[in-house]
């Protein structure tokens, strides 16, 4: 397999955030800032992105996009599979293999678990992961961490519920272990059926994580930071009935935030479904329409790292 030469971030790719240190996501975050706060046009310009969406995506691929064209970069765009040659048998190496040779980075989204993975070992060029099956979504991590960092002024010390489809939601994989690198107390809330899986409890383990079981996020309220809620996700359950049996299990409502302190902020990786009543839209709590719009800056610190036109 061809081997990229890395410096820092350059020509890096961006798979999972085990591949990061606290002190990396810290610099990610930062660049974010300033790509927030001052506007960079032209800064990729002559670079393509390739993005490539085996899955539905609308914030994920929308805001790359965005991210590259405002960058002043190009983007050549598969939305949809079934207009690919996957949809004539062409393996995923191959299509890697083709792509690259009309681009300089890639971001992909795929159904299976470590895709990515093998989309980075085959290509000459970086690759970013926009999800792959339930397992990893990096750049939607960054951009949580950049809005709790946003929202509470730090990242140390928080405590953070995560509610819902845990053993599905990819979004609270990756978010579960970076925040456990910066000492959040983690609160898992969700029906036992839909609790993290082993895998990845056994890696929170491994870095000493602090945490609790819990299946209604009631009793906590009060003491919450921040509250990431997640879509139950009817497309990864392989029975129907047993999505039945969960389908709006935890739905946020103004009652439940009577208790809540004034830092206390929602985020939602979105789309979302049922389980946060449009009357919490208009309470001050509501950060996730600010969340999906910080990925863009995140994105664009991101492309500008690994294509060295950042630092």
């Amino acid at each position: 397999m061809p081997q990229k030469a890395t410096v820092g971030f350059k020509n890096r790719d961006i798979i999972s955030i085990h591949d990061f240190s606290k002190d990396e996501i810290q610099h990610i975050l930062k660049v974010a800032k300033v790509y927030k706060d001052r506007p960079h046009p032209g800064l990729l310009k002559g670079t393509i992105l390739a993005s490539l969406f085996f899955e539905p995506s609308t914030r994920t691929r929308f805001s790359f996009e965005s991210a590259m064209e405002r960058l002043g970069g190009s983007v050549i765009s598969l939305a949809d599979a079934k207009s690919s040659s996957s949809s004539k048998g062409e393996s995923l190496s191959d299509s890697i293999r083709i792509v690259e040779k009309y681009c300089d980075v890639i971001v992909m989204r795929h159904p299976l678990e470590g895709a990515a993975r093998l989309a980075a070992e085959i290509s000459k060029n970086p690759v970013i992961n926009g999800g792959d099956g339930a397992n990893q979504h990096p750049t939607q991590t960054f951009l949580d961490l950049f809005s709790i960092q946003e929202t509470q002024k730090k990242l140390s010390g928080l405590h953070v519920a995560l509610v819902g489809d845990l053993k599905y939601g990819r979004t609270t994989h990756s978010l579960a272990y970076a925040l456990a690198l910066f000492g959040a107390k983690l609160y898992f809330v969700a029906p036992q059926s839909l609790q993290m899986p082993d895998h990845i409890m056994r890696n929170l383990k491994k870095i000493k994580a602090k945490y609790s079981f819990h299946t209604h996020p009631d009793q906590l309220m009060s003491k919450l930071d921040i509250f990431y809620a997640t879509r139950i996700q009817r497309e990864r359950f392989p029975d129907p009935l047993e999505y039945e049996k969960v389908e709006g299990i935890y739905v946020i409502t103004n009652k439940l935030l009577k208790k809540v302190k004034k830092n206390f902020r929602i985020l939602h990786p979105l789309p979302r479904v049922n389980e946060i009543n449009y009357e919490v839209d208009d309470t001050p709590y509501a950060y996730y329409f600010e969340q999906a719009n910080n990925g863009l800056y995140v994105r664009q610190a991101l492309l500008a790292l690994i294509m060295g036109k950042a630092s």
